[in-house]
């Protein structure tokens, strides 16, 4: 598959990851009274499903109601990225696990610019999907089965489009110091990790760490 081909794989599904994936993560606190408070309270005690229905519910919220966002203005995208999302996110950890085996022989400036051009590339995602939020009528978060208490947990949730199917969103989450952290997301049956996985790999075999951070960068223009 092209990598060009990549980046348009599923891109309805892609839609609502954009708008509550990572960037609803970041969305949390925003214009949202009592998001804050409840991020804080809660912290590495909320139980994980809470968390992210209070993520999604208060993106949805935020999105719906910044204009900027909704037209898919990129440099507003990036300020709501740089204030909320990396508080909410260990990126750093969605890339190298996207990067694999690779990761280990960049250096540590290979890895900052590895970090910096795949967030690049999500926002470019992000900056097309943002317009369609309206479509969504309502978030919910489905029965939690795993372990409440492990460091490393699944949420299943749904969207309820206005004028469609379902959609069914999981997120991954790591516990850490500071409260729960969202390091990779599943829309409709495709992780994002493993999605860019192969293809990061085989665009390293053929280029090496460089090539990858030039082909992302491109792709970011």
């Amino acid at each position: 598959m092209a990598f060009g081909v990549l980046l348009n794989i599923r891109r309805k599904a892609w839609q609502y990851l954009a708008v509550i994936g990572f960037l609803g993560a970041a969305l949390v606190v925003m214009g949202a009274p009592g998001a804050v408070h409840a991020q804080e309270a809660g912290g590495a005690l909320e139980a994980p499903d809470k968390f992210v229905q209070i993520v999604g519910n208060r993106a949805l919220e935020a999105v719906r109601n910044d204009a900027a966002a909704k037209r898919g203005d990129v440099s507003r995208i990036h300020e709501l990225v740089n204030q909320y999302l990396l508080p909410h996110t260990n990126f750093e950890k969605t890339t190298r696990l996207a990067v694999g085996q690779h990761w280990r022989k960049a250096t540590d400036e290979q890895k900052r610019e590895l970090v910096a051009a795949f967030q690049g590339t999500l926002l470019r995602t992000y900056g097309s999907a943002l317009s369609g939020v309206d479509k969504i009528r309502a978030f919910r978060t489905l029965p939690f089965r795993g372990d409440a208490n492990a460091d490393d947990v699944v949420v299943r949730s749904v969207f309820t489009q206005r004028n469609g199917p379902d959609v069914a969103v999981d997120y991954r989450l790591e516990r850490t110091p500071g409260g729960w952290k969202i390091y990779d997301v599943n829309v409709e049956g495709i992780w994002l990790i493993q999605t860019y996985r192969t293809q990061f790999s085989q665009q390293v075999n053929q280029a090496g760490i460089d090539g990858l951070i030039d082909l992302l960068n491109q792709k970011n223009r």
